[in-house]
């Protein structure tokens, strides 16, 4: 996983749930000339394959160019067919062990972990990378059935060296007290690819932000 290094938070874009991947990867290429950013998440929902398939290929160079980490949603073998960097699984896709001996020990996994510290243990034990706990706002991207709070973010900070991901209807607005709490990333998808003034002003504006939550 790219490093939060002590007392750091970065942006960890995650793509909308369609896209079209050419038109993507000039908006992509905007946001990620922008200011720092971790790593991309292609995360397609209903997609054929062939359609997954298609986007890696138009968006990772974009990412891997950058020296940005791009990571496929759900699918740890086709992660490792189209050289992305990892994997994230959720609860109900491809178990941890599972991904991690398809994608291979170099890659990255990341485990979605909702609001459950037990979950987080289990995953972090096993070897995860990262874990992502959310959603922390109310979100449009998907319906949330988890909700959870900085104090989970800020126990993980003190317990564990893993690093983990805040994810979940995160703005320049509401992020401070998750950056405050320890969260050593900050998954966006609205927040970035619907902002009035494009891709590359929303990474601005998250990134001005994270540095005033860390100046305190």
């Amino acid at each position: 996983m790219p490093q939060a290094t002590e007392s750091s938070c970065r942006l960890y874009l995650v793509t909308p749930p369609a896209l079209e991947p050419a038109a993507f990867a000039v908006q992509l290429a905007e946001a990620l000339d922008a200011g720092d950013v971790a790593c991309v998440q292609l995360r397609l929902k209903d997609c054929s394959d062939d359609a997954v398939r298609r986007a890696c290929d138009a968006l990772r160079p974009v990412a891997q160019q950058r020296d940005v980490a791009f990571i496929l949603n759900d699918h740890p073998a086709l992660a490792k067919e189209m050289g992305c960097d990892g994997v994230h699984v959720g609860q109900k896709d491809t178990p941890y062990a599972k991904a991690r001996q398809i994608v291979g020990k170099d890659a990255i996994v990341g485990v979605t972990c909702h609001d459950s510290r037990h979950l987080a243990m289990e995953a972090g034990e096993a070897g995860a990378d990262y874990v992502a706990f959310g959603a922390f706002f109310p979100t449009a991207t998907k319906d949330a059935e988890y909700h959870a709070t900085p104090d989970l973010l800020a126990w993980w900070a003190e317990m564990m060296e893993i690093p983990c991901v805040a994810i979940g209807g995160i703005t320049p607005e509401n992020c401070g007290p998750l950056v405050a709490a320890g969260a050593d990333f900050l998954a966006v998808v609205g927040g970035v690819w619907n902002h009035p003034q494009g891709p590359g002003a929303a990474v601005k504006a998250y990134n001005a932000a994270i540095a005033g939550a860390l100046a305190g």
